[in-house]
């Protein structure tokens, strides 16, 4: 299972993965890429799919797939920090090849992203929603799926922008990707395999966050207790936008912890 995943490699160090979430690429991390890189050597990924990084024609779009095209492009060894269906991708690849992973941190993200019973999470008719209009106008969903992730943030409208104009930068996804990737957020469920991590693992939220609700937090904190966390007051969905200088600071001192 071979495929060319593209990845921006900068700085020196030990090397530090960061994976972008749902509909977009490896842009999305311009606003923490250079404090990243001086903190190691930072590789920037687009996910299998996304922007630069074609998925193989015959290969099915599943997240096993995803997982496993991802994990074959990275180094032998790194800090892993993924964001929102990247972490999710994150945490599998550490479940999956903990002697390769360093540390784990998880932005924005779940282990099952649905609301469910007790359980916090995105409305199901919200992503049913998205997966029906997709077909129909799929750049069109993909900008309000923006908008829904910069709800709550103190300057929406410009993060909104300022996305846009990276996601636009990069070829887009195909629809039948992010049905797929829709569906991986609807039903891919780690909740029980968290207790099987056994490395440093960290998990950043932001309080304002419309699609993973920062009341998640203390859940995950129940099924992986050696975890820790930390969330951030005035964000929503994407932390390292709507305040990068804490994501760096909080970032820096748990990979810096564990070097």
């Amino acid at each position: 299972m071979v495929a060319a995943v593209w990845s921006k490699v900068s700085g020196q160090g030990s090397d530090i993965v960061v994976l972008h979430g749902w509909g977009l690429n490896a842009n999305i991390w311009t606003p923490v890429a250079k404090p990243l890189s001086e903190l190691g050597r930072l590789h920037q990924i687009d996910l299998p799919g996304y922007g630069e990084s074609a998925w193989p024609e015959t290969l099915p779009i599943t997240f096993t797939n995803l997982v496993e095209l991802t994990l074959a492009a990275l180094p032998e060894r790194f800090h892993l920090v993924g964001w929102s269906l990247g972490g999710l991708v994150a945490t599998q690849i550490a479940l999956q090849a903990p002697e390769r992973v360093q540390s784990l941190t998880t932005v924005a993200s779940s282990p099952y992203f649905p609301a469910a019973d007790h359980w916090p999470g995105i409305e199901p008719h919200i992503l049913n929603n998205f997966a029906r209009l997709l077909s129909k106008d799929f750049r069109k969903t993909v900008e309000r799926f923006l908008a829904l992730q910069s709800m709550g943030s103190p300057h929406a409208k410009e993060d909104v922008r300022q996305v846009k104009a990276w996601l636009f930068e990069k070829p887009m996804a195909t629809v039948e990707v992010l049905d797929a990737g829709l569906d991986m957020l609807a039903t891919v469920d780690l909740r029980q395999q968290l207790k099987h991590i056994d490395l440093p693992f960290f998990r950043l939220y932001g309080r304002l966050d419309a699609l993973v609700p920062a009341s998640v937090a203390d859940q995950v904190q129940a099924l992986a207790p050696a975890s820790s966390q930390f969330v951030s007051p005035r964000c929503s969905h994407a932390p390292f936008i709507s305040d990068p200088t804490t994501f760096v600071q909080q970032i820096s001192a748990f990979i810096s912890n564990n070097s």
